[in-house]
């Protein structure tokens, strides 16, 4: 899956406060891009992980920003350097972050919650630790209603490349949230199931569909990373082992049984 390589052409003039500290970063095509970049050895891995999570969630065909390698020029950081590649998203307009003071202003439709639903399946799959109550992860474009899903930093476990997947837990993911409790809060179990019934089937194309990229996929992670082919390649193979994908179907219906009306 091509991705494009462009180079930083000013300054950094903004750095979020957040986790990884991205920071962002005006690139060669005239657009701005949220970067995260090589802070440490164990950051490689986390680089990894949104690479291979940003074109998973394409490939499903999620609301997630287009994403690109960017070269920040030296003299563009404002203080010391870091020449390695790193990766951007591309900064989006019209949309604002979903928190547990703003998700109130996200409509409630079924459309809305069609797209929790499958993101929320999509992190069950990816193994994601960090889109949950607390931190939703995810954008919503105010004119067009639709909830973007963004960093994939935590997937597999938090970048755990030594250990087999594990599942989540019920708490672990946005099922737990006051959103989704706001989406479903005047909805019957029965219409909830009747929803849900059809995802079976998009998973397993989704899970399909993946699989036949995967190795594309990983071919796209940059040499200059250091993380070993593979290791990679064995953990995204363990996407697609049947007892995974089974095991991750069986324990998305139970948190959902488990969130609904708590």
């Amino acid at each position: 899956m091509p991705i494009s390589l462009l180079d930083s052409v000013k300054s950094i003039e903004r750095q979020y406060f957040t986790g990884e500290e991205p920071v962002l970063v005006m690139c060669s095509d005239k657009n701005a891009y949220i970067c995260k970049y090589m802070r440490s050895p164990f950051a490689a891995y986390k680089l990894v992980c949104e690479l291979i999570g940003a074109q998973m969630a394409m490939a499903w065909r999620l609301n997630t920003p287009e994403i690109a390698f960017v070269r920040i020029r030296p003299s563009h950081w404002s203080k010391g350097s870091n020449t390695a590649l790193s990766i951007g998203s591309k900064k989006m307009d019209g949309v604002v972050d979903v928190t547990p003071s703003t998700n109130r202003e996200v409509k409630s439709s079924t459309k809305i919650l069609m797209q929790l639903l499958k993101i929320a399946l999509f992190d069950f799959w990816m193994a994601n630790e960090d889109r949950n109550a607390n931190n939703a992860n995810l954008l919503y474009d105010v004119e067009r209603e639709d909830l973007v899903s963004i960093d994939y930093g935590c997937i597999f476990n938090t970048a755990t490349f030594e250990f087999p997947l594990s599942q989540l837990t019920s708490t672990d993911t946005i099922l737990y949230s006051d959103m989704f409790q706001h989406l479903t809060q005047e909805r019957s179990t029965s219409s909830l199931e009747a929803m849900v019934k059809p995802l079976k089937s998009y998973y397993l194309v989704c899970v399909s569909h993946s699989r036949q990229l995967s190795m594309q996929i990983v071919d796209t992670v940059p040499k200059e990373w250091n993380v070993p082919a593979d290791i990679v390649k064995n953990k995204v193979n363990q996407l697609f082992e049947p007892e995974w994908v089974e095991g991750v179907w069986n324990n998305f219906t139970e948190c959902l049984k488990e969130n609904i009306g708590k």
